[in-house]
């Protein structure tokens, strides 16, 4: 308890936390609609914008929103508009923005900014900004996904039902992948670019093994979330490790070890059944 006497360990522990919702909420979204590779592109299209901004002298965090937010509406509206297939356009996104991002650094005058911090995070360094804008954003999501929670689980799980009931799924739609690219924005710097993609999915993976009530999936996920991000924290301050990467592994440990548990449940009951 003695590492909560730093200002930077208390930090990381809410930035965690409000990660572990953020990210528990919408990468339940992502993982009933089968949405992991739009996410990825989404993900990696944002170096772009982060090279933009340094080129621009503007917040790269800023940066990576705008850009993000734009690739997300670009991809449901090719996909849905278009005859352009989705994995084609995400695929054009992806390379983009990663494109766009290394030369717009490379021209960035003087000396070059230090990106591992976006790519591979560090949730060490959170400040108090980033904690007030994940708080904000956090506070929007859980007001949003409980407001239209029933919606959302139709969009999630039959759209044609929810057209037929005179849904705006399309704005709905919109909406929900502008808040899964600002969420994988706000997450960028507990995990980085590389990595944020795992903790969209593999909390939500995990929790899928006992539950396929969305509801209950969201907050196992958030549960999930707290306890990998907790771990891998003072794992990674102990051990003197990157602490974005240490995380996701404790996630991997979580969902290896629920594996297990799902395995033995199946086998007992397998048993009972014969017996």
């Amino acid at each position: 308890m003695h590492l909560f006497e730093y200002e930077f360990f208390r930090n990381a522990v809410w930035a965690a936390l409000l990660a572990s919702v953020t990210c528990g909420i919408v990468g339940s979204y992502i993982v009933a609609r089968r949405m992991v590779f739009i996410s990825g592109g989404i993900t990696h299209a944002s170096f772009g914008g982060i090279g933009i901004a340094y080129y621009l002298g503007l917040n790269p965090v800023t940066g990576a929103a705008v850009f993000s937010v734009l690739s997300a509406l670009g991809i449901e509206y090719v996909s849905g508009k278009t005859n352009v297939r989705e994995d084609s356009a995400i695929g054009i996104l992806w390379s983009l923005g990663m494109a766009l991002g290394i030369i717009f650094v490379f021209m960035t005058p003087g000396y070059a900014p230090n990106l591992m911090s976006y790519l591979f995070g560090s949730i060490l360094t959170v400040g108090k900004t980033d904690l007030r804008l994940m708080l904000g954003l956090s506070a929007v999501i859980a007001l949003f996904f409980i407001r239209f929670y029933h919606i959302i689980l139709f969009i999630a799980f039959d759209e044609e039902y929810a057209r037929a009931h005179r849904v705006s799924v399309s704005l709905f739609k919109y909406i929900l992948i502008s808040l899964v690219a600002l969420t994988i924005v706000m997450n960028i710097r507990i995990v980085g670019i590389i990595l944020v993609i795992s903790f969209l999915t593999i909390p939500q993976s995990t929790a899928n093994l006992f539950t396929k009530n969305l509801r209950l999936m969201m907050i196992y996920s958030i549960i999930i979330g707290i306890i990998g991000s907790l771990s891998g924290i003072y794992t990674s301050y102990y051990l003197d490790i990157p602490s974005g990467a240490t995380i996701i592994f404790a996630f991997v440990i979580i969902f290896g070890i629920a594996k297990a548990i799902q395995a033995a449940r199946t086998s007992a009951g397998i048993r009972r059944q014969i017996g």
